[in-house]
């Protein structure tokens, strides 16, 4: 896929950090920036509640709606400063719905920036990550703190284990891969079954990759008792990859959040850019 349209979810309190990396990523690739602003509202009181407590919530209501304008318009003047292609809108769900509202303008977007200063807000980050990646068809690109991220990388580290979402991971990311210098495709561990990866771990994505005119090493890694999120991490900075591309939730997300696993470290603790399908 060539990246066209970015979208940046920007909490209605946090600073720029996050815009400001969408608006380099958009100035680099001449892409359009799709930017929204998102406050959570609080349910209103319902029952044998003192008016005291309704009028609390009704002040609240009117002051996160103020914030929201006041965000919305400093967000449009930094856009506009930028001298980029940009929309901005704005949302006030209550937290049960803040997924499904990421997911429906995560659709209109060719993949959902998740940003430093939204990997530090646990709240809203799982919303958007869950929204993003099962409502919207949409990859993610995540983008911790420190890093330097790039969609025109020189080295890419593309996770394989013949899945379906490291598939589609693949699949977006034709276009990056293309004007990559290297390719690395890593396995650990590789599965040699027939229903797996078969004899010869790493060759048919390879093969398919090179009929797109891409470059490709295949690395096959052993586990040695380490995680396979450490693994990638580790080979990531050996080959000094500029993005890891993978795919997300091969397994339910609610056995990835109880007992770990390679989507959620990737999350949690990502060391470098990671673009995420499933």
């Amino acid at each position: 896929m060539n990246f066209k349209t970015l979208l940046s979810v920007v909490d209605v309190r946090q600073n720029d950090d996050d815009l400001k990396v969408a608006i380099e990523l958009c100035s680099e690739i001449d892409a359009q920036l799709s930017v929204l602003v998102i406050a959570i509202a609080t349910l209103p009181p319902l029952g044998d509640y003192p008016i005291s407590t309704a009028d609390a919530w009704v002040k609240e209501h009117h002051d996160d709606l103020e914030a929201l304008s006041k965000r919305v318009d400093a967000v449009e003047t930094m856009v506009k400063n930028a001298n980029i292609s940009a929309t901005v809108i704005d949302e006030y769900p209550e937290a049960a719905r803040v997924g499904h509202v990421i997911g429906r303008h995560a659709r209109y977007a060719d993949a959902t920036i998740i940003g430093p200063s939204l990997l530090r807000n646990d709240l809203l980050k799982t919303s958007v990550v869950d929204g993003a990646l099962f409502e919207s068809g949409r990859p993610i690109l995540i983008i911790p703190q420190g890093s330097k991220p790039t969609l025109r990388p020189k080295c890419v580290l593309l996770a394989w284990d013949s899945g379906v979402e490291c598939t589609r991971a693949a699949r977006e990311a034709l276009d990056v891969m293309a004007s990559a210098e290297e390719v690395h495709v890593t396995l650990v561990d590789p599965d040699t079954s027939s229903i797996a990866n078969g004899p010869e771990p790493g060759a048919d994505i390879a093969a398919y990759l090179a009929h797109h005119g891409i470059k490709v090493d295949v690395d096959c890694l052993p586990g040695g008792g380490k995680s396979i999120a450490d693994i990638l991490k580790q080979h990531a900075t050996d080959v000094s990859a500029d993005l890891i591309i993978m795919g997300g939730y091969g397994h339910s997300r609610t056995r990835e959040w109880i007992f770990g696993g390679v989507t959620r470290s990737m999350i949690d603790d990502p060391k470098r850019p990671v673009l995420m399908a499933r």
